[in-house]
């Protein structure tokens, strides 16, 4: 069967930005969010444990309001995602911003309902049968309640953050989208998007991959006063809410967002930076190979070997299916049925966002697939990585839609896997040496890029808002806190570095989830141990790997490690079981690689 590379969104809503079934739609979803907080207006209190069925009943209205507002959500970022120049699915997306922030301030009365719940009564409740699949979700909702202000002061919170902070990163996503640029590459002039230029970083040709990064690089500076403006009140806005909630950790929200303790995450970080010494080795021998003593910024994803050439879409699709194969049976079924139904955006074209994702349709039970297929392993790894995410929403649907919403670092867990299944059958089935160094390169990039370019982001953006709540930080300043964190994350083996990233990466103006950053390196590490237990137990493991997959929303990281893997990750030799892992691909890299000189 011939895959097509665009993706079918008429099957969800008819017509794109112009559909008049999403704007039924949308009146619908305001219409369910409104009978939700009406009915938790007209509820004061839990009295007893007799009061389940008004829980139970507040917990349906909550589905019925979530569901189809997580749908028209997916849809409009896919309209936007593969046409930045759609200015109605822009208008959309201001609309959809305001209906979020109406859900978010009913579900901020109704936590500070639970909070109202004294303790013994909340321990009748959460005990009864038709709440007890419920417990660990309404006892995160209570608890989180807990930590902040009152229920009027939260609710304008919630109003004032649809222009006054959401606001922001929408006008990110405008800045990004006006940006191209004009190069020369195989031979003709072309002007390209960002998400276009940056697949050239890849490119064999140093003066190509020079070329790109230096006019990308130019047109970050020549805005680069809009983005700190934008950046700086992203931040603003967030440590005003964190001082008014008494919050004085920058990172005491991103760790509660994925359930996960501060022990967890130092833990990790640092048994990273302890054994950065075998990372440090690869980028000087590729540097070498490449000809140089030490690597320039838009080296990094440079090749050091002549690989197999470009995979044609198809192939690419072809070999996933088969290596999921050899997991287990439904990842590869499941998998099929997404490039059967024309649930993947993978054209290279202009006019699309930078980047990849996966978003679900709740409503439809499917998902989407976004990114810009450009034909090297690099893109297989991506649309691998993309489709584990679309595995694990799968997995997760016979699980009521208020236990589906697993956290950020655990997200990576599915994806990470599903890349890892294809990268090694990619070393393992090699025709030559070449291509089999090529190959492990494109492994250890992945580690590097997790244990570096997002140890970087973590470094930049831990300093950038302790700075920022002594005052506006500069875009020049900005640069000088992107420079440090680039030297020290990549062990001061690089000889240029990229000032503006901090202008370039999306991750830090989504006002949704802060510290869109260390929850990658969470998941690489954490898939690591999964996939060693893959390779353990073969295909009778896909069953115990849903298993896993489902428990995901109910339970704390450190819980779901504890269950699924008897492994304690609030200790680093958990996590250097995984870099010990990836140590062994530089080896193998460094060894296949000798023989070049």
């Amino acid at each position: 069967m011939r895959y097509e590379e665009k993706w079918d969104l008429d099957s969800i809503f008819q017509g794109g930005s112009q559909s008049a079934q999403l704007r039924e739609h949308l009146k619908d979803t305001a219409g369910r969010i409104g009978a939700l907080d009406l009915e938790i207006g007209r509820t004061a209190e839990f009295q007893s444990g007799e009061s389940a069925p008004e829980a139970v009943k507040l917990l349906a209205l909550v589905k019925q309001a979530a569901l189809p507002l997580s749908q028209a959500a997916s849809f409009i970022g896919c309209l936007q995602a593969q046409d930045t120049a759609d200015r109605t699915a822009g208008l959309l997306q201001s609309e959809l911003t305001q209906l979020s922030a109406q859900f978010e301030s009913a579900m901020k009365r109704l936590e500070q309902l639970l909070v109202r719940t004294s303790d013994p009564v909340w321990e009748e409740l959460t005990g009864r049968k038709e709440l007890s699949e419920f417990r660990f979700i309404l006892n995160e909702w209570r608890e989180q309640a807990k930590l902040q202000l009152s229920e009027q002061e939260e609710q304008l919170i919630s109003a004032l953050s649809t222009d006054g902070y959401h606001g922001w990163s929408r006008l990110y996503d405008m800045l990004v989208s006006d940006i191209h640029v004009e190069l020369e590459a195989e031979g003709e002039k072309k002007k390209l998007s960002v998400g276009q230029a940056e697949n050239l970083s890849s490119h064999s040709d140093e003066s190509v991959r020079k070329e790109a990064f230096e006019k990308l690089e130019e047109e970050w500076s020549r805005k680069e006063n809009y983005f700190a403006e934008t950046l700086n009140h992203i931040a603003g806005f967030r440590l005003s809410v964190y001082r008014r909630r008494g919050w004085d950790d920058v990172l005491q929200e991103p760790l509660h967002l994925n359930r996960m303790s501060r022990g967890t995450l130092d833990a990790m970080w640092n048994a990273i930076s302890r054994h950065k010494a075998p990372f440090r080795r690869y980028l000087d021998k590729k540097a070498r190979l490449l000809g140089k003593t030490k690597l320039d910024w838009f080296d990094l994803d440079a090749p050091t070997a002549k690989s197999a050439g470009k995979l044609p879409y198809q192939e690419a699709a072809e070999f996933i299916l088969k290596h999921f194969g050899s997991f287990g049976s439904e990842l590869a079924d499941f998998s099929r049925k997404a490039f059967e139904g024309g649930w993947i955006e993978a054209e290279d074209r202009p006019g699309k966002m930078p980047g990849g994702f996966c978003t679900g349709f709740p409503q439809s039970g499917q998902s989407r697939i976004f990114m810009t297929y450009s034909g090297s392993m690099s893109g297989v790894s991506t649309l691998a990585h993309e489709l584990g995410h679309a595995f694990h929403s799968f997995a997760l649907q016979p699980v009521h839609y208020l236990n589906r919403q697993y956290a950020m670092n655990v997200a990576e867990t599915a994806s990470t896997f599903a890349e890892m299944i294809v990268a090694d059958a990619a070393v393992r089935e090699a025709a030559t040496e070449d291509e089999r160094l090529a190959l492990l390169e494109d492994k250890v990039q992945r580690s590097v890029a997790f244990f570096m370019n997002i140890h970087a982001r973590f470094l930049f953006e831990t300093r950038f808002y302790e700075e920022r709540k002594s005052g506006f930080v500069p875009a020049e300043r900005l640069n000088v806190l992107m420079e440090q964190a680039q030297q020290e994350a990549f062990a001061d083996g690089l000889s240029s570095v990229h000032p503006h990233f901090w202008a370039s990466k999306l991750h830090f103006y989504i006002t949704d989830i802060p510290f869109y950053n260390f929850p990658y390196t969470f998941g690489y590490l954490f898939s690591l141990s999964v996939y060693a237990k893959a390779l353990e137990e073969g295909e009778e493991f896909e069953q115990k790997y849903i298993s896993l997959l489902r428990d995901t929303a109910v339970m704390t990281t450190e819980e779901l490690a504890l269950k699924h893997l008897g492994e304690d990750i609030t200790q680093e030799t958990f996590w250097e079981k995984g870099i010990s892992l990836c140590v062994e691909d530089v080896e193998a890299f460094l060894e296949l690689a000798s023989v070049r000189g």
